[in-house]
């Protein structure tokens, strides 16, 4: 049989599965699969009339699926919408601005700057949807704007005019600055990030290595103290208005394995309410019944916060006798065999300073945000402070979970109120004297997480300012220090070495690279070059700098919390969201500017262990001897009344300028649509949402 002029086939393929094609100069190539049979072979107009019923068909059925299936996700997407706007119109009426942060005049200003760079995004948005619609979507070339200009009158509307002229100025005035200022961003985002990098290397390096300080001589005999180390140790726990947690640090100290001959501990009160003093007294004086060696000293006047009240406690006269000093905060909860664990290391070794365990958290699995701070923490202890311990010999002390040695301390000039973090400032100190530091990654003690966003943004305030008023002050110290090795056999070039890379570390590594530049470029850089681009868009940032490289420092980051590598796109958003708090936490702290010395205790809910909410369950069931029970049951009552009030007080806040920077993101998200940047409009869509969502206070506790 001889093929036809639009398709062919053959006798033998009859009976056999073949692919017939079908060629048509005004249709498109068909294959059908199958065997060919007699009545198959027909002409070619009666298979194309038979397969396109069948296509039209089909493609009837495919087009009704799709439609039901698009139906549901917009009725899912409509949904979603409406609960979320149900939401922001409930947090909208009901929350209240947060004029505590908000009223200072230099935030003030800090947030009028924001605002102002918003209304001109909101202005250039209409502006350039309204030149896309009109057929401006190109970019004009240098050599084509005079020319356009020149024809400003003659062929082109006012509206033309005025966006050449936009055009004009971006390119010869606005462009060239923000390039340079977002090449140098990038050179500090990529400086920070090898950092980050060797950082790992080096935590990696510690695993294979599996290295670790070890104890010379273990305690082996608690009771005898035969062949053991048990120096006097004198324990503090600073604490203010703690009325959630004082019970579990108190307990959790007294219980500590060690002689009670041979151990004190202060409770340093600084409550100036009533009702907190009165419960933290009764819960000292249940201790001292119990044999405990504890003392209860209460502060008139909080001058120098917590290091004006470590300061009042080393100057009393029995502190002279004890050689170590341990300090908790009031939250943190060590466990019983803490000291056994850190204390032993100070044997046989008179330069070292400072012990310092890692943190733990109770209630890292609370909200969403408690997860992404344990994910920071985590590096924190498992990379920075492991690395730092074991190849510098430096990190900062955490405040909390360490024992000093107190001839370090006093050696160093003591407790300085001169700061909001009077640990970094002693330990700074400490080792320009010359006394080292180790950090114990597998000596744990247990404290909680701030679960509400209004905690965190406070504390890490406090966190931010502090790091940059202590670098103005001790800026030139660490410059005139000289060499405080006490080595004798080494010779004097190979001491100016070392005091050069210790110079080198405090002030390049350890204050400008992680303490400034960190907070500095990841605001600057994401939240107003990166939206300002999308504007101007002759000055670009590649998408490695917008999405692969924070991607994978965000990977690198989490690792040390394996568990948590489902939250890496929040994590990522989340901490370019608080880049705002500490951008301006860091500016405040370094000009001396605004609440730089403001000192909030950081509020706490009072999570405990499975073993501490038992020993909570006995401690309800009866009351100790010698103590009135009416007097119990006021201080429960007042207890009671006082939480009922704050839950009744506690309503949502509205924070300005995270959503301020919100709309901000959103509007450039809306521009790189007209310029189709992919990666650049989903990371500001999505960047966005995440002000959005922190602005509303939809984070944390409440939601």
């Amino acid at each position: 049989m001889a093929p036809s002029s639009d398709w062919w086939a053959k006798e033998s393929w009859r009976g056999t599965p073949v692919v017939v094609k079908m060629e048509n100069p005004n249709w498109s190539m068909v294959e059908l699969e199958g065997p060919i049979e007699d009545d198959f072979l027909m002409s070619g107009s009666s298979v194309r009339a038979r397969d396109k019923g069948k296509n039209a068909k089909q493609l009837t059925w495919v087009l009704l699926l799709k439609a039901h299936r698009a139906a549901g996700c917009l009725t899912s997407i409509a949904f979603a919408m409406f609960r979320l706007a149900s939401v922001v119109r409930r947090r909208l009426v009901s929350g209240h601005l947060d004029t505590n942060i908000d009223r200072n005049a230099v935030k003030s200003l800090f947030y009028g700057c924001i605002m102002v760079f918003l209304c001109l995004s909101l202005f250039l948005l209409g502006l350039e949807v309204t030149a896309y619609l009109t057929g401006w979507h190109f970019r004009i070339s240098n050599l084509q704007l005079p020319n356009l200009l020149d024809n400003q009158f003659g062929v082109y509307s006012a509206f033309n005019w005025v966006y050449l002229k936009w055009v004009f100025i971006r390119i010869e005035y606005l462009a060239p600055p923000l390039q340079f200022l977002a090449n140098a961003c990038i050179i500090l985002f990529l400086i920070q990030s090898l950092d980050r990098l060797v950082l790992c290397m080096g935590c990696f390096w510690i695993r294979i290595k599996k290295m670790k300080p070890v104890i010379q001589n273990s305690v082996l005999d608690l009771e005898t103290g035969e062949n053991g180390y048990f120096p006097m140790v004198l324990v503090q726990i600073p604490m203010c208005n703690e009325k959630e947690v004082y019970h579990q640090s108190i307990g959790a100290v007294c219980n500590l394995d060690w002689p009670k001959s041979k151990i004190l501990i202060q409770i340093l009160d600084d409550s100036d309410e009533p009702i907190a003093q009165a419960l933290i007294k009764e819960e000292v004086k249940k201790w001292q019944r119990k044999g405990i060696c504890i003392v209860y000293r209460h502060r008139v006047h909080r001058d120098g916060y917590k290091a004006g009240n470590l300061k009042s406690a080393m100057n009393c006269n029995y502190v002279k006798e004890y050689e170590f000093v341990a300090i908790f905060d009031a939250d943190f909860q060590p466990a019983s065999d803490f000291l056994m664990k850190t204390v032993p290391h100070f044997k046989d070794n008179e330069e070292l300073g400072l012990v310092q365990a890692r943190w733990s958290f109770v209630n890292k699995d609370e909200n969403l945000l408690t997860r992404l701070q344990n994910i920071n923490l985590a590096f924190h202890f498992e990379v920075e402070q492991q690395v730092n311990s074991c190849l510098t010999n430096f990190f900062g002390f955490n405040g909390t979970a360490g024992v000093w040695r107190i001839k370090a301390l006093e050696d160093s000039g003591g407790w300085l109120e001169r700061t909001t973090v009077e640990d970094m400032d002693i330990a700074v100190r400490a080792h320009l004297r010359g006394w080292k530091f180790i950090f114990l990654n597998d000596v744990e003690c247990q404290c909680e997480l701030p679960e509400s966003y209004e905690a965190y943004r406070k504390q890490q305030h406090r966190w931010h300012s502090g790091p940059m008023q202590l670098f103005r002050l001790c800026l030139p110290d660490i410059i005139k220090s000289k060499n405080p090795f006490k080595c004798s056999d080494t010779s004097k070039f190979y001491f100016l070495q070392i005091c050069y890379r210790k110079k080198f570390n405090i002030i390049f590594l350890f204050f400008l690279l992680r303490k400034l530049i960190l907070p500095f470029y990841s605001f600057t850089l994401f939240c107003i070059i990166l939206p300002m681009t999308m504007f101007i868009p002759e000055a670009e940032l590649p998408a490695w700098v917008v999405c692969y490289i924070p991607a994978t420092m965000s990977l690198l980051n989490i690792l040390p919390a394996p568990k948590s590598i489902p939250f890496i796109v929040p994590y990522l958003l989340f901490e370019n969201t608080m880049s705002v708090t500490k951008f301006n936490a860091l500016i405040s702290g370094l000009f001396q500017l605004g609440s730089a010395y403001e000192w909030v205790v950081t509020k706490k809910s009072g999570r405990s262990s499975e073993g501490d909410l038992t020993s909570l369950v006995q401690k309800g069931q009866k009351h100790q001897r010698g103590v009135p029970v009416t007097d119990l049951n006021e201080i429960e009552e007042s207890k009671q009344q006082e939480l009922k009030v704050s839950k009744n007080k506690k309503q949502n806040r509205i924070y300005t300028k995270e959503l301020a920077l919100a709309f901000l993101l959103l509007a450039a998200s809306a521009r790189s649509l007209l310029s189709a940047q992919g990666v650049h409009f989903y990371f500001l869509l999505f960047q966005g949402l995440s002000f959005l969502l922190v602005g509303l206070d939809l984070i944390g506790e409440q939601f």
